[in-house]
């Protein structure tokens, strides 16, 4: 832009964080002035990214159907407002939208495509930034925008809604003292005036919010209008009801009030690098969803949680994504792994259902341990009946964070930053280790913890073949003991099958907060991957489960979650001490003879024999 080194070729300097700021990423922490260096870092991107696009579109002698849009005009317009507004500029630059643009835009003009609009309308995107930048620095200006299905987003301002029959048209905006006129291609006008937060006939302003007040006041835009608000592609805008917006207003407010008293650190991050929240649609209770990318510094997508407490950890969750993805981008924390990664490259998440690479499960140690720290001070200050959840929620993400980073700790395909970041992670999360958690809660966390591991390796594990051929065998001639084959390393064979091996966490959440609630006579066959036997064990109705989950496991088209509950039903009664700890530590041994069992004979074994059987050899 006008003044900058990216159009002067003057030479550009690297940025370093401070050794402090270093530091407190590192430990997982980072307050608003190192989010402030991390801001310096991502605006010299984002313009070195703009120059790439700019360099990219001059070097094409015929942009094929590109010319409905001028590039020469934006960037021109672009400038100017620079020149006479460089703080709206910035704001415009700054947004995540615009991040999260820029960057598409630069795969699209390579090659890669990310959405089904045409080139021209991804690409001339740019011009609507112009149009933002020109009105908002007072300029008088008429350039030409992409309108998508109607819609003509303004990055920053609003989105005007004109009758246009065509997914894919052109407008004309027109600015002068701020006052803008948007015509459509059939000669349908939306006016708006200075200002531009009114709403009008055609026009939708953005959503501007101020949380708390005085020097705890945070600004945020509740972004709906946008394009590039989503992650990793862009959507259709979804204007709020008056309902819903109310109530994420308020839902947001009070979850700053929480964070400010609870997780001050994090507060103060956000209140420096937090710009916008974009809502989705309501999920299952207790599985809301959120996302942020590493382009898009500084907004996320959230959808309308449960409760307050659950809205302040998406917040920090999400928050340390964005503070980890600007860490990245100034230095990589792990090798590249191959794409799509080898089963080499992968390893067991506690929060996902698949198997993930290194870098991804570095994202989610990093945004756990966030999570961690805030549970860790709310369930002190949350209401007693809210008390027993929030135990659990630290308790259980700190034994989640605390294994995986005890497994990737010194990981061969750490960089020497990686090695750094990881030990401060580890650092920080050994001193959570010895806090006291309420015994119930405790038991239950770990318990939880344990199934979504089990239910993993029930999924991805696959013992040897010709082991498991062995092994059925051995099985209908009566051996004694199954093959020693059996106890091989198991291979990594993601299963592309595997959803919601979050069901026990998802249960526990609910018999934390309701005991006696009538949940447990709805929520099997409700709520995904839940049935009537892992309602049955979660209410403590050990043998009734028991017998629930031995009669699915018997024949076909058991669920593999199966066998986790399985073990959990078995475990602490001195009978079936073998079954219990072959199902709970190696389940995928039992899955894959009763498959093999099943394809051989067409009938299964009794799974707690079977597995009784297995466990003879299954280390303690």
């Amino acid at each position: 832009m006008a003044a900058d080194a990216m159009t002067t070729g003057d030479l550009l300097q690297f940025h370093r964080l401070s050794p402090a700021g270093a530091l407190a990423l590192a430990r997982g922490d980072g307050d608003s002035a190192v989010v402030a260096e991390l801001l310096g870092a991502e605006r010299s991107r984002r313009l070195l990214l703009m120059r790439a696009l700019d360099n990219a579109l001059s070097r094409e002698d015929d942009p094929a159907d590109d010319t409905r849009v001028s590039y020469a005009q934006a960037w021109a317009l672009l400038e100017r407002a620079q020149r006479r507004a460089p703080e709206a500029f910035e704001d415009v630059l700054m947004s995540p939208n615009t991040g999260m643009w820029v960057s598409l835009a630069v795969r699209r003009v390579r090659g890669r495509a990310y959405e089904d609009a045409p080139r021209w309308v991804a690409v001339g995107h740019l011009a609507a930034l112009a149009a933002a930048a020109g009105t908002r620095a007072g300029l008088d200006f008429s350039i030409t925008v992409p309108v998508r299905r109607g819609l003509v987003p303004l990055p920053t301002l609003g989105c005007a809604v004109l009758p246009d029959p065509h997914p894919w048209n052109t407008a004309r905006v027109t600015g002068r003292a701020g006052r803008l006129r948007i015509t459509g291609a059939r000669g349908a006008i939306v006016e708006v005036a200075p200002g531009w937060d009114r709403r009008g006939p055609g026009w939708l302003p953005v959503r501007r919010l101020t949380l708390g007040s005085g020097a705890d006041a945070k600004s945020l835009v509740l972004e709906e209008l946008d394009p590039y608000r989503t992650f990793p592609r862009p959507s259709e805008p979804r204007p709020l009801s008056t309902a819903e917006a109310a109530t994420w207003e308020s839902m947001l407010a009070d979850a700053w009030k929480v964070l400010l008293r609870d997780d001050p650190v994090s507060a103060a991050a956000m209140r420096q690098g937090l710009m916008s929240v974009a809502p989705t649609p309501r999920r299952e209770r207790f599985r809301p969803h959120s996302s942020t990318a590493g382009d898009a510094f500084g907004g996320l997508t959230a959808s309308r949680p449960d409760d307050v407490p659950q809205l302040a950890a998406t917040l920090v969750h999400e928050f340390q994504h964005t503070k980890l993805g600007g860490l990245m981008h100034l230095g990589p924390l792990t090798e590249q792994a191959p794409d799509p990664p080898t089963p080499a490259w992968l390893h067991y998440a506690p929060w996902r259902d698949d198997p993930r690479p290194l870098g991804g499960l570095l994202q989610g140690i990093y945004a756990f341990l966030g999570v961690t720290r805030f549970w860790r001070a709310h369930r002190h200050t949350a209401d007693p009946s809210y008390a027993p959840l929030a135990h659990f929620e630290f308790a259980m993400w700190r034994t989640q964070v605390w294994s995986v980073l005890n497994e990737v700790r010194g990981h061969e395909q750490l960089t020497p930053l990686g090695r750094w970041v990881l030990d401060g992670l580890s650092e920080r999360c050994a001193e959570w280790m010895t806090d006291e958690v309420p015994a119930a809660q405790l038991r239950l966390a770990h318990e939880v913890a344990g199934d979504h591991l089990t239910r993993w390796r029930a999924h991805h594990l696959r013992p040897p073949a010709a082991a498991v051929e062995e092994a059925v065998r051995d099985w209908r001639r009566g051996s004694a003991r199954p093959p020693a084959t059996l106890a091989a390393e198991p291979a990594l064979v993601p299963d592309t099958e595997a959803r919601h091996l979050d069901s026990a966490a998802v249960l526990a959440r609910y018999q934390l907060s309701d005991p006696d609630g009538t949940w447990q006579h709805t929520v099997a066959g409700s709520v995904d991957g839940v049935e009537a036997s892992d309602v049955l064990l979660i209410r403590g109705h050990r043998e009734e489960a028991r017998a629930a989950y031995a009669d699915r496991l018997s024949g076909k088209g058991a669920p593999v979650a199966a066998w986790a509950g399985l073990g959990r039903s078995l475990s602490g009664d001195p009978s079936h001490e073998a079954a219990a700890r072959l199902l709970l530590g190696f389940p995928e041994r039992a899955r894959a003879v009763q498959d093999a069992l099943i394809a051989t004979t067409g009938r299964g074994a009794d799974p707690v024999r079977l597995a009784t059987w297995l466990g003879q050899d299954a280390a303690p």
